[in-house]
C-alpha cells in the first residue's frame, strides 16, 4: 500500500476522520472514525474543550479501525468568517524562454499582495484565468511565449482567530494540521464532474450550521461564500412548533420530514411526545411539511441572492449540485429547483472502496473531498508550491506547523 492520507472534517453536527489511500481511479478507505460534534456552532469554535474531546474520539476510532497512528491531517474549515475577493496580478516575461512556474508564482504573488485586515489571513489563492500579451482566457500559459503575463485570482480569507482556535482544538487531540481546506472546495472536488465544472455550476453544501457555496466556471473556482444557516435551523423550527427537545425534533425531521408539502398525504400522521405531555400526540405530516417547506424555501432564497450578488447567475448552465447532510431531506431537490430556477442534482461521494459504506452519503462529501484535494497537492510536489482546485493551478499556503510532505506517512499502531 502506498502513502496514506488523513482527512479530518470538523463540522457543527459531526466529526469525521478518514484514513485512506488515494489512487488514480478511486479512494481506498482503510479506517473511519465518526463522532457527534460538540463545541462548534455555525463553523465557529465556541467550546474548545468539548471540540477537542470530540475530535479525539473520532481520531481514536479511525486509528482503531485502520491500525495506524494519526499524527496529522487535512482539516476542513467553514463559517461566516470566510470572505473572498477577486484580484489581478501581472509580471513581465524575460527573454524568449516562454512562461514557466516561477512566472506563475510571481504573478500570483502580485495578485495576493492586497491589503487585508490584520486579523485575517489568506486561506486559498485560486487562479481563475490567465492572459498573455492581451490574449484572454488562457487556461495554462506554461511554455507559451509573450512579454506580459496577467492572472485573475480568487482569494479566500479567514478570520485568524477562528483558524487559530480550530487549529488549537485539533492539536489538542494530538493531530497537527497539514492544511486547512474550505468546505465547498472539498465538496466540489468530491462530487462534481469535469463537464459541470466547465459549463458552470454552483455547489451547495448544506450542513448543520452553515450552507457553503462554490461557483465553478471554465474548470475552476470563480466565487465562494458561506451562509450562516443550515439544517439545524429547520430542526429549531420543529422544536418550537412541536415543543420537543432538539434531538427529538432532529429525529422527526429525518424520519417524517418532507420539504414539499404537496407531495405529502394530508391524512398521514405520526406520534410524538412533547414537553409536559404524559402521552404522545398525533401530528399531521402535511403540517410538518408546511413548516419545513417555508424554511427550506427561505434558505434557497438566501442562496439565490448570494449567487446573484456574485454576478455569475447567468453562467451556470449546469445548474446546482447539492450535497451535505441536509441534502437527503425528502422534497428538498424540488424546492431548490423551484426557488433557484435551474436544474438541481443531489450528489454523494463516488469511487470509494474499502471500508467506505458509511461514507457513501451526501453528508460525507467534504470528508472525501479533503482526501481528493490532498491527492492533487501531492501530485504537485512535496514542497506544496502549487496545488490545484478543478483544473487550474493554485499556489497554496500552509497554515500551522507542517513537518515533511503533505501526506502523513503513517506507521502501524503497536496494537495493529
Amino acid at each position: 500500500m502506498r502513502d496514506l492520507a488523513v482527512a479530518l472534517d470538523v463540522g457543527t453536527r459531526k466529526i469525521c476522520a478518514i484514513v485512506a489511500e488515494v489512487r488514480p481511479d478511486d479512494i481506498f478507505v482503510v479506517g473511519v472514525g465518526i463522532e457527534p460534534s460538540a463545541g462548534m456552532k455555525k463553523g465557529i469554535v465556541n467550546d474548545m474543550g468539548q471540540l477537542t474531546a470530540a475530535i479525539s474520539a473520532a481520531v481514536h476510532k479511525a486509528e482503531k479501525s485502520s491500525g495506524f497512528d494519526i499524527a496529522r491531517a487535512f482539516v476542513s474549515v467553514a463559517g461566516d468568517h470566510i470572505k473572498s475577493i477577486n484580484s489581478r496580478g501581472a509580471v513581465g516575461i524575460v527573454g524568449t524562454r516562454g512562461v514557466n512556474l516561477d512566472d506563475l508564482d510571481k504573478a500570483m504573488e502580485q495578485a495576493r499582495a492586497i491589503a487585508i485586515p490584520h486579523n485575517r489571513e489568506v486561506l486559498h489563492v485560486v487562479p481563475r484565468s490567465y492572459s498573455l500579451d492581451g490574449q484572454d482566457r488562457v487556461r495554462s500559459p506554461i511554455g507559451m511565449h509573450g512579454f506580459r503575463l496577467e492572472v485573475e485570482a480568487h482569494i479566500i480569507t479567514a478570520s485568524s482567530t477562528s483558524v487559530a482556535n480550530l487549529e488549537q482544538s485539533v492539536q489538542g487531540a494530538g493531530v497537527s494540521v497539514d492544511r486547512f481546506i474550505l468546505n465547498p472546495l472539498a465538496s466540489g472536488d468530491a462530487v462534481l464532474t469535469p463537464e459541470e465544472r466547465e459549463m458552470g455550476v454552483v455547489v451547495i453544501d448544506i450542513g448543520g450550521g452553515t450552507t457553503d457555496l462554490a461557483i465553478f466556471i471554465e474548470g475552476t473556482v470563480w466565487h465562494t461564500a458561506v451562509i450562516p444557516v443550515g439544517g439545524d435551523l429547520i430542526t429549531n423550527d420543529i422544536t418550537h412548533w412541536m415543543h420537543v427537545p432538539f434531538d427529538v425534533a432532529e429525529a422527526v425531521k429525518i424520519h417524517h420530514g418532507h420539504a414539499h408539502q404537496r407531495a405529502v398525504d394530508s391524512l398521514e400522521t405520526f406520534l410524538v411526545e412533547p414537553f409536559g405531555e404524559g402521552m404522545p400526540i398525533e401530528v399531521q405530516r402535511g403540517a410538518l411539511a408546511e413548516v419545513i417547506e417555508m424554511r427550506v424555501a427561505e434558505m434557497f432564497d438566501m442562496v439565490k441572492k448570494e449567487i446573484k450578488r456574485s454576478g455569475y447567475d447567468g453562467l451556470l448552465r449546469a445548474g446546482a449540485v447539492i450535497t451535505g447532510g441536509c441534502a437527503e431531506l425528502l422534497g428538498l431537490k424540488e424546492i431548490a429547483a423551484r426557488e433557484l430556477g435551474f436544474p438541481v442534482r443531489i450528489a454523494k461521494p463516488e469511487r470509494l472502496t474499502g471500508m467506505a459504506d458509511a461514507l457513501k452519503h451526501p453528508s460525507y462529501s467534504t470528508s472525501v473531498g479533503l482526501l481528493r484535494m490532498g491527492m492533487q497537492m501531492e501530485s504537485a510536489g512535496t514542497n506544496a508550491r502549487v496545488s490545484t482546485v478543478g483544473s487550474a493551478p493554485i499556489p497554496g499556503k500552509k497554515i500551522g506547523q507542517v513537518i515533511g510532505g503533505l501526506f502523513k506517512r503513517l506507521l502501524p499502531d503497536g496494537d495493529g
